[in-house]
């Protein structure tokens, strides 16, 4: 006797709720509580056997949210996510395109793994320095056109790329290779620790969670402890930022990343009042009106000398801080092939940045320490 319609629509809706039922398991069997803390552009879900990484804001004003499924080796991903890219971790082969992610690597010990680089030469890092020298590293040109070629033949488990903003049909056109894109905004982040929060992103996919969770949350005490030493200072120096490039002095808006450092180290930067998170691009005489007198100058890491300074521009002499010889600046920590330190190595590690700015800014309040990125300019 066949089978009555009725009979078999109860079937396939009692097959349904018990196959929804076991994915509910599945995805409730672990705490779903975002592991992310500061940063505003990702969060990390962790379940039983896989994680659910979200990328928010990989470029500033971004209107997509994209969705990446880390599944552990004997993890099940419920059919409901199945439409999300799905990478396998631990990745053993990666290619990342920032020299921000490189600390990142380095902190977790998985810097063997990364197989490519766009431009080896910005990268500063000993170690990685190492593995190019040693060709393990391959060059991959430059962001807006990455080596389709090189890229398909080194097959990594991973490329992590960043945006500027919704263009970029290189990485489009190797996803559609079915290479695996992930996206970073680190560099898009506000706030110092924010940034440095970053190193869970890389935790999670190599997965390392554990690991990550520790190195940062060592960053976040020392970069809390020394705001509290910076809260002792009996004076509030004023400060100037940045330099002249091509005809315009560019300097931190006033909720920007450097900015609330200064913030934080309790100085007086004096375009602190201005909104944003990129740079103000100034004129020389607006700049020289306002900051004069200011008592300490952070050049933008052009310069390597105060001769350097004025030979670009011989008006940089008439600031106080120039006068006085309070310049400083990191640029001359460089890796190898010249790739500045501080580009590379200061967003994951604003704990550092910070008690060196509290050293230069309030010298009495760290004794004994020697800042590790800037040096005062002779």
């Amino acid at each position: 006797m066949k089978p009555s319609r009725y009979f078999l629509q109860l079937l396939f809706i009692c097959l349904l709720f018990i196959q929804c039922k076991e994915e509910t398991k599945v995805v409730k069997s672990i705490s779903s509580k975002n592991t992310v803390k500061y940063a505003k552009g990702f969060s990390i879900e962790n379940y039983n056997g896989f994680s659910i990484v979200t990328v928010k804001n990989p470029w500033p004003n971004a209107t997509k949210t994209y969705t990446y499924i880390l599944k552990e080796k004997k993890g099940k991903v419920p059919d409901s996510l199945t439409k999300n890219p799905i990478i396998n971790v631990p990745i053993k082969r990666i290619v990342v395109t920032s020299t921000t992610h490189i600390p990142s690597l380095e902190m977790l010990n998985e810097e063997k793994k990364l197989i490519g680089f766009p431009n080896l030469d910005y990268i500063s890092s000993e170690k990685v320095r190492k593995l190019i020298e040693q060709k393990k590293i391959k060059e991959l040109g430059n962001n807006q056109s990455l080596n389709t070629e090189v890229l398909l033949d080194l097959q990594p488990d991973v490329i992590i790329g960043y945006g500027i903003d919704n263009n970029n049909p290189t990485l489009d056109n190797l996803q559609k290779s079915g290479l695996k894109i992930m996206l970073n905004g680190d560099w898009n982040e506000e706030t110092p620790l924010g940034k440095a929060e970053w190193i869970k992103f890389f935790g999670a996919i190599f997965a390392k969670q554990k690991k990550a969770n520790e190195l940062f949350s060592k960053i976040e005490k020392d970069y809390l402890r020394t705001i509290e030493i910076a809260k002792r200072a009996t004076s509030t120096p004023t400060v100037l930022a940045g330099d002249i490039f091509e005809g315009k002095w560019y300097l931190p808006k006033g909720t920007s990343w450097g900015s609330l450092l200064l913030k934080e180290a309790n100085s007086n930067y004096l375009w602190k009042e201005t909104t944003g998170t990129g740079s103000l691009s100034l004129s020389f005489e607006t700049v020289f009106e306002k900051a004069k007198k200011a008592d300490l100058w952070i050049t933008s890491g052009q310069f390597s000398s105060l001769k350097e300074m004025t030979d670009a521009n011989p008006h940089y002499a008439q600031f106080d801080a120039f006068k006085n010889k309070n310049v400083y600046s990191f640029s001359r920590k460089k890796g190898k092939t010249g790739g500045i330190l501080y580009y590379e190595l200061a967003p994951n590690r604003p704990d550092i940045v910070l008690k060196d700015l509290v050293k230069i800014l309030h010298p009495e309040l760290l004794i004994g320490y020697e800042p590790f990125f800037f040096e005062k300019l002779k």
